[in-house]
């Protein structure tokens, strides 16, 4: 029987996860000399190729000196922890991967306290140490600090550590050492991480963690044979929340190689698999042997904390740029990403037409709405709204732990913004190289619509991350977007003139000749209050030398929102209109 190591990559946002597996895929002879490799590989979702983070974990396989070692690359970003969660549950120990400059990060210890909840041993890789400004001895005692903070055991806390330049494809035992390649991390894993254990005795039994789908084979079930032997043409009982739900016949095994996934006849315990011929398997179901059939626990992840209220879109400009419009479209959608995604929630909402969507984060809710929008829907959308829970009589609201890294002389309007926001400022730290580390605890809503209003105050320069901590009693009142809108008054389009002469009531969202109708959001107002205007108002021409004149107005660059962006600013009474071509903004009532 080959010898197999299952090993997991976490780490926080953009520390180099997936930089480090590239390296590790070329080094294992993967990929041919002469092969053309994107950055990146394993990022294979446009989506993530743009934003330069990893949403899905995903598996691959590499061998060396004769131990197949099965890596799964995980989200970095704490809106995608139920990703890191699942994955948890496929391997028997993880690479903790952790920058030599910022050290560890809210995430990192959502990952890792993760990981020591479920025993496994960790690698510490201090990454990115060609950087001038490293700072490896402080970095390290502040990981074995968060080991300690998070009761980790005297053998976790015995853990190997290797530094690594993960774009150059170095590890070394010393920071100080000269290197080549990646052998010292190869060798820490083949002696660190224990091989998966088994009972020999035990029928077959096989978790679900992942789902994917092929156009021949259809739905493939991914996860970890934990006792047993999975046989292409296996007849194998399906267990759902540890119940019997049926039997199936695998029409085709599958054992992850590079990047690949190749056919087997036999996949032994231990390894990890993807199997066809079962179209009812769900993440967290148990396949057993129909003789002796013996679930395992079921997979949970953290409820979501944030919610929003995806509906038809209403407004005048609905179907002209998409082809997915009605509420069956979205239903059908939402009702397949609950397939593949377990920390999405979908419930009805108020109408026959609306659906809460809850998740764990802004960001998550935003990837699933871009996407949706690129498959042809369109949508109207509601202000994110944070999930409370009754305890004892008691309204409690989530609270996170949001870590801001910014230049000094940001301080003090950044401290400003957050305690305005019920925010409490827990820890400063200054390592003297001009930027500080300010650490609050703050409830979740006090963070909606902050992150752009944060780069404006730190000029692009501040880095803001936040972790679920727990639950708080409600904090009150929180202030939100302090300006009102300027709202178009008719339909029409917009014209140069009209923008011209609203340009000193605030900032304009809309250019010259776009669509516009009786209640779309034409921009911002320099006062609280909303004002309605006239957005295609044009000039009454005297004679042919007027009629040229408006090619000589000064306009200011209309203010553009990205998808999030559109979120973090409506208020209540208003909706973003999301379409493959637009992103709109509107009040609710436009007729």
């Amino acid at each position: 029987m080959q010898q197999i190591r299952n090993v997991a990559i976490i780490a926080h946002v953009d520390h180099g996860k997936t930089t480090l597996v590239d390296a590790m895929l070329w080094q294992s002879g993967i990929f041919r000399e002469n092969e053309t490799v994107v950055e990146r590989v394993m990022d294979s979702m446009d989506l993530e190729r743009e934003k330069g983070i990893t949403i899905m974990a995903k598996n691959m396989a590499i061998t060396y000196k004769g131990v197949k070692i099965n890596i799964v690359d995980t989200p970095g970003h704490a809106d995608f922890g139920g990703e890191v969660e699942r994955t948890l549950n496929m391997v028997d120990g993880v690479l903790l991967l952790v920058d030599a400059t910022e050290g560890p990060l809210p995430q990192t210890r959502f990952v890792l306290g993760k990981a020591l909840e479920q025993g496994l041993p960790a690698i510490v890789v201090i990454n990115k140490i060609d950087r001038p400004d490293r700072r490896i001895q402080e970095v390290l005692n502040e990981v074995y600090d968060l080991f300690i903070d998070l009761d980790a055991t005297e053998e976790q806390l015995e853990f190997p550590v290797i530094y690594t330049n993960a774009k150059a494809g170095i590890a070394l035992t010393d920071p100080d050492g000269q290197g080549q390649d990646l052998v010292p991390l190869f060798e820490t894993i083949i002696s660190a991480i224990p091989a998966p254990t088994y009972d020999p005795e035990a029928p077959l039994q096989f978790l679900v963690t992942n789902l994917d789908y092929s156009d021949y084979v259809g739905l493939i079930a991914v996860g970890k044979i934990v006792n047993g032997a999975m046989r292409q043409g296996q007849e194998v009982v399906l267990m759902k929340k540890g119940e019997e739900a049926g039997k199936a016949h695998l029409s085709q095994i599958l054992s992850y190689d590079g990047l690949d996934r190749n056919p087997r006849e036999v996949i032994t315990a231990g390894d990890i698999a993807a199997v066809a011929g079962v179209p009812a398997a769900f993440i967290g179901d148990t396949l057993g042997d129909p003789e002796d059939p013996r679930a395992l626990p079921v997979i949970t992840v953290e409820e979501p904390t944030i919610s929003m209220m995806f509906s038809v879109n209403t407004s005048p400009l609905a179907g002209k740029e998409g082809r997915l419009l009605t509420s069956r479209h979205i239903k059908e959608r939402l009702d397949k990403e609950v397939l593949y995604n377990v920390s999405i929630r979908v419930e009805p909402g108020p109408t026959r037409e609306s659906f809460r969507v809850s998740a764990r984060g802004e960001l998550q809710l935003a990837v699933l709405i871009e996407m949706m929008r690129r498959e042809g829907f369109e949508l109207s959308l509601s202000k994110p709204k944070v999930l409370t829970q009754e305890v004892d009589g008691e309204t409690r609201e989530p609270l996170e732990l949001a870590v801001v890294d910014i230049p000094e002389e940001f301080v003090g309007i950044v401290t400003e913004k957050l305690s305005s926001r019920r925010g409490r400022l827990m820890k400063m730290v200054n390592h003297g190289s001009g930027r500080v580390r300010l650490e609050f605890e703050i409830p979740s809503r006090g963070l909606i619509g902050f992150r752009g209003q944060f780069l404006n105050d730190t000029r692009g320069t501040g880095l803001l991350n936040a972790l679920l901590v727990g639950t708080t009693p409600y904090a009150g009142e929180i202030a939100g977007r302090i300006n009102g809108v300027l709202v178009a008054d008719r339909p029409g389009r917009a014209v140069s003139y009209a923008i011209f002469h609203l340009q000193p009531r605030g900032t304009i969202f809309v250019k010259p000749n776009d669509p516009a109708y009786r209640g779309l959001i034409v921009g911002e107002n320099t006062r609280p209050d909303d004002m309605v205007v006239n957005i295609s108002k044009e000039k009454k021409l005297t004679n042919m030398r007027a009629s040229g004149s408006d090619e000589a107005l000064r306009l200011v660059p209309a203010r553009q929102f990205t998808l999030e962006q559109a979120m973090e600013f409506i208020n209540d009474d208003e909706l973003v209109e999301v379409t493959p071509q637009s992103i709109r903004l509107r009040k609710r009532m436009t007729s």
